[in-house]
């Protein structure tokens, strides 16, 4: 009796014998494995594609991007890169070039007009991988004249057709096809704007690019079969890097690219990972009641000289039979799960992917499947070695008192560090870990009191007055061997987790609106000339509208901050490289190497607007002290440039020298829908330096908003205008799609929820049907049991909701407080309709699988007996 061999046979015979208990275990598990393994299987592909697709992805070996064209040096270079080090001449066709900036189009033939992301297009581009255009052979021809190629989406949005015209600044281009595909092409980008097509050749002739203008100018280049394009990348990068031009690689891109999906698919895995502590806690729950059940089992095995450590090894095999069943069902579930995530994640993913299982994937989902099931069994397992012998012969007339265990702490201990250790593994972060395992912890805890306390007052305190029915159903809640705890802490999680992205997503997209209030600007005007402001002011007013003030916005770069030249600094920050993005600088060094690359567009003025404040420092007043010009930073911009209140920064002007002190620095809110901005200048000092102007306006009429940007686009073909509604509608559809990948994710806590809430219905089975054999034996109805059993679980629907919603929206407080700096807001009637469906659900889950209690006659519960 003390072998391996009993253990296995009696845990063998014990499962036969609680099947059906035992199989809705098993489904917990499997909820919680499937999400798993569908997510980091997905991930896994997704690597595999992005190791693939990178060269075509990029289109090229290299890539040199810039704000402007490149110099004559920095051309050079890439000439020397072409020829893979060695000196030009050499083969035709190694270089290809890519003008992208946005514009207005419309086609004359018919009305309307859109922002669109114009992409100018010289050489052989792409040298790797392919553009799918209908017709097929529209990219080869391209070239061949004033042809565009347009997104699909544009000839609907113009009601235009192939063989129309587009007009595109001061010429028009015939359309000649669709591009169904591109290299790196994200769905999302054409919600902003519909990519079109040009040959580069015809760039000037449209004059769009004036002054001003916003335009990233890339440079692709293919090397030489055998050329390592690393070493290349790195012999002529400092030499880039002095001409303020970005250089990258395939192998930069891959691991950028892939970093970024990783963490993705990480973080939606922590999401997937709830649903398996949901199974877990789900697990625990049932094998305490199981325990306690099996009390005269136990204490006759240990009469017949089992010992507790043999017994106690039983039930645990039992618990990892349930793990592994459980696992490898959820593994399968999970290989088909991942099918459907490519669907959810399309607008997201740069590359195709090529779904298949990943062996890692589904190894880690098998084993962290079985690894929680015993982790969250080993608690109430304990008490299987505190049952004496005795109890099995006074069992029915005392309970036998057993001492406390000391292995409880060291249990608990197990199950708090197996959350931390499996969302580190999962998130790759020890810290990340533990800052979600506290949070995990706190929200269960905050479950767990709430039942607790819901519990104690139904015992106590039963308003008379209610319905039978509903004073029966709340009397239920704590009645012996009942299962509140567990069902709020199953439901209320999943409840949470949907609460609170619900209220995420309602902070993001108010903070967007730009249809409240009628004196919020809905059309912002770009790139106006100041020889062009009195003609578009006068176009606006013609329409009937309000003109607002012109912002003027001065282009510039840093030379030297506090003394020290950008190109040292770039020097030793590593900007432009691989490591570009890291924060490497202490206290008071320049971080980022994007903050010392990039052009400015600043502006000048003697107010604080609307949406920013002061953080430090002063606003400027009167004049100015000494011969400096007195400026005000952005805080975050401050920390990345490592700068402060009084340092100096000398600014490259359109080449004159601007010697500046930071007097101030702001906190901007960027979520505005307003002209912002990094750098703001004293009045008087910018104020004859080549600028361009900004101004907005507000069109309350769609049609008519529409109506102004044509004849803008007509007039000014230089002048950009931004209708912000079409903005809004765009980043709501970004924000939807990313709350639904998260949301997909989320569902499978609430699917767990409902197997444990099943499993608990099906634990408490034979005393609810003695119950309710009772309750008909004096007469109550079947309507009335089965009404008796909805008030029980409506009760606890409820509650779990209230509960969750409650900790969603202090959690979604201090979110929007400290993360978005936004207002909160309670979506009053989502939140209702979610505490409702949530409720509601919960009720007709427990009615429906206690259907056996309404049904089964008095008769047939005595004759089991």
């Amino acid at each position: 009796m003390t072998s391996l061999r009993f253990v296995l046979r009696l845990a063998v015979r014990e499962a036969r014998a609680t099947r059906r208990r035992l199989l809705l275990l098993t489904s917990a598990v499997t909820a919680g494995v499937a999400a798993l393994v569908a997510i980091n299987s997905f991930t896994d592909n997704l690597q595999r594609s992005v190791q693939g697709q990178a060269q075509a992805l990029m289109g090229a070996d290299l890539s040199l991007t810039a704000r402007q064209p490149l110099s004559a040096r920095a051309a050079a270079l890439a000439d020397t890169l072409a020829c893979g080090g060695g000196r030009p001449p050499c083969r035709e066709g190694a270089i290809a070039r890519l003008t992208t900036f946005s514009a207005m189009a419309y086609v004359p033939r018919t009305l309307g007009t859109r922002l669109v992301q114009v992409s100018a297009v010289d050489g052989g581009y792409p040298f790797y991988g392919e553009i799918r255009t209908a017709p097929a052979a529209a990219w080869s021809t391209l070239q061949q004249g004033r042809r565009v190629l347009v997104d699909p989406s544009l000839l609907t949005a113009l009601n235009a057709g192939v063989g129309d015209s587009l007009s595109l600044g001061e010429t028009r281009f015939a359309i000649s096809g669709t591009v169904l595909s591109a290299p790196g092409d994200v769905g999302i980008r054409s919600a902003f704007g519909p990519r079109i097509f040009i040959p580069g050749r015809y760039l000037p002739d449209t004059r769009l690019l004036t002054f001003g203008a916003r335009a990233e100018y890339e440079t692709l280049v293919r090397l030489p079969h055998g050329a390592d394009p690393e070493r290349l990348a790195a012999r002529v990068r400092p030499a880039f890097r002095a001409e303020q031009v970005r250089i990258r690689t395939v192998a930069d891109d891959r691991q950028s690219l892939s970093d970024a999906l990783t963490r993705l698919g990480r973080y939606l895995g922590l999401v997937a990972l709830v649903a398996l502590l949901l199974g877990g806690l789900g697990v625990a729950s049932a094998v305490h009641v199981l325990v306690r059940q099996k009390q005269p089992t136990i204490a006759v095995l240990r009469c017949l000289g089992a010992t507790s450590g043999k017994i106690f090894a039983v039930y645990l095999v039992q618990a990892a039979g349930i793990g592994l069943v459980g696992s490898i069902a959820g593994a399968a579930l999970g290989a088909l799960v991942q099918l459907l995530l490519p669907a959810v994640l399309h607008d997201f993913l740069p590359v195709d992917v090529a779904v298949t299982p990943s062996v890692p994937a589904i190894a880690l989902g098998l084993l962290t499947g079985v690894w929680t099931a015993v982790a969250f069994a080993l608690l109430p397992l304990l008490a299987v070695r505190r049952v004496p012998p005795l109890a099995a012969l006074r069992r029915d007339y005392e309970t036998v008192a057993a001492p406390p265990d000391r292995w409880r702490w060291p249990a608990a201990a197990v199950v708090a560090l197996s959350v931390v250790l499996l969302a580190a593994l999962q998130v790759g972060s020890w810290r990340s870990g533990v800052i979600f395992a506290a949070g995990i912890g706190a929200a269960l805890g905050a479950l767990r009191l709430a039942a607790e306390l819901l519990v104690r007052a139904v015992r106590r305190w039963t308003p008379a007055g209610w319905p039978y029915v509903w004073r029966q159903g709340l009397a239920n809640l704590h009645r012996p061997g009942n299962q509140t705890v567990t069902v709020v802490l199953s439901i209320g999680f999943g409840a949470f987790l949907l609460s609170i992205l619900l209220l995420m997503q309602h902070t993001l997209l108010r903070q967007l609106d730009v249809a409240g209030g009628p004196a919020r600007p809905n059309l912002v005007l770009f790139d106006i000339q100041p020889e062009q402001h009195a003609g578009v002011d006068s176009v606006v007013r013609a329409a009937g509208l309000p003109v607002g003030g012109a912002t003027p916005i001065v282009p510039m770069r840093i030379l030297s901050i506090k003394g020290r030249p950008v190109t040292q600094l770039l020097a030793d920050s590593g900007g432009g490289s691989r490591r570009a993005g890291s924060r490497r600088g202490g206290r008071g060094e320049a971080s980022n190497g994007w903050a010392l690359r990039r052009e400015y567009r600043s502006t000048y003025r003697d107010t604080v607007v609307a949406s920013e404040r002061l953080v430090a420092g002063r606003w400027w007043t009167g004049p100015s002290a000494d011969s400096l010009v007195d400026i005000s930073v952005e805080q975050g911009l401050a920390r990345e440039l490592g700068a402060t209140v009084g340092d100096e920064i000398i600014w490259d002007v359109q080449g004159v020298p601007v010697v500046s002190r930071i007097t101030s620095l702001r906190e901007v809110d960027w979520a505005r829908f307003e002209p912002n901005f990094f750098v703001v200048f004293r009045a008087g000092i910018l104020d004859g330096a080549p600028q361009t102007l900004v101004s907005l306006t507000r069109v309350a009429d769609a049609g008519a908003r529409g109506r102004l940007q044509r004849r803008l686009a007509e007039r000014f073909a230089n002048v950009t205008t931004v209708d912000l509604s079409s903005v809004q509608q765009a980043v709501e559809r970004l924000v939807d799609r990313v709350v639904l990948a998260i949301r997909f994710m989320a569902l499978f806590s609430l699917a767990t929820g409902a197997v444990v809430l099943v499993g608990a219905v099906a634990t408490s089975r034979y005393q609810r049907l003695r119950e309710g054999a009772l309750l008909k034996t004096l007469g109550a109805t079947r309507g009335q049991v089965l009404r008796v059993v909805v008030a029980e679980y409506m009760a606890l629907g409820l509650l779990a909701a209230v509960v969750a919603i409650g900790l969603a929206t202090l959690a979604g407080w201090g979110i929007a407080h400290w993360v978005f700096d936004a207002p909160f807001a309670l979506p009053a009637l989502p939140i209702a309709l979610l505490a409702l469906f949530v409720a509601g659900g919960t009720a007709a889950v427990g009615a429906l699988n206690s259907l056996d209690v309404v049904f089964r006659t008095p008769l047939a519960v005595l004759r089991a007996e």
